[in-house]
């Protein structure tokens, strides 16, 4: 499904970023959600961590300052920021489950309407089992977002009704941040916050076979 304006993985970091409030501490999710690292404003004091044991996480380094010591849990290189930690995989966990981060944010194969999420296995029976921190997360930080592409590659939404593949959390997911619009889960519903130029909420709603509020 193509849509001349449909926002790039770079400024779908910076939407993400834009929404996280001063103070924040927030988990970001392995993949695209990293990403959003590296537009986070100066002006805020945001914390960063990561499931493998990291408090105050910066930006990706520069090509050539990698540090194969220094990795997020995706394996990816990352920066430390003055005053950033170190800890235990345990503590890392207790960190989550206790309730002290704010926000986790998250890739998905599937959200429902009603805010259950599906994000680490679509069923496959070739496919590679990887729930990773992912139920922890979105159980254990107060408000799960998801950053993903609004469709598929084959053109099916990824917003359902129901989800088809296996759950990671039921009724978590609070806002959901794609290439075409902005939704937040609202007691009556799914509300859309912003959306691409051209395509309006009755057009957007047609697509994704879900009744949409503004």
């Amino acid at each position: 499904m193509e849509f001349k304006q449909r926002r790039s993985h770079a400024e779908l970091a910076q939407r993400v970023a834009d929404d996280i409030f001063d103070g924040a501490y927030v988990n970001l999710g392995i993949g695209r959600p990293t990403l959003v690292a590296n537009y986070l404003s100066p002006d805020k004091e945001i914390v960063l961590h990561s499931e493998n044991g990291i408090l105050g996480m910066g930006p990706s380094p520069a090509p050539g300052h990698e540090d194969p010591d220094l990795i997020n849990a995706g394996k990816q290189p990352v920066t430390l920021l003055p005053g950033g930690s170190f800890f235990h995989h345990a503590d890392s966990f207790a960190i989550i489950r206790g309730g002290h981060l704010d926000i986790c944010v998250l890739g998905a194969f599937q959200v429902s309407a009603s805010g259950d999420l599906a994000n680490w296995s679509t069923g496959d029976a070739d496919a590679i089992p990887a729930v990773g921190g992912a139920m922890d997360l979105a159980l254990g930080a107060a408000q799960t977002w998801v950053m993903m592409d609004l469709f598929t590659k084959t053109g099916d939404s990824k917003i359902v009704p129901e989800c088809t593949y296996p759950l990671t959390a039921i009724g978590r997911v609070k806002r959901i941040y794609t290439d075409l619009a902005t939704f937040e889960r609202v007691p009556e519903g799914l509300r859309v916050i912003d959306h691409i130029e051209g395509l309006d909420v009755p057009s957007l709603s047609a697509l994704i076979h879900i009744p949409l509020i503004t």
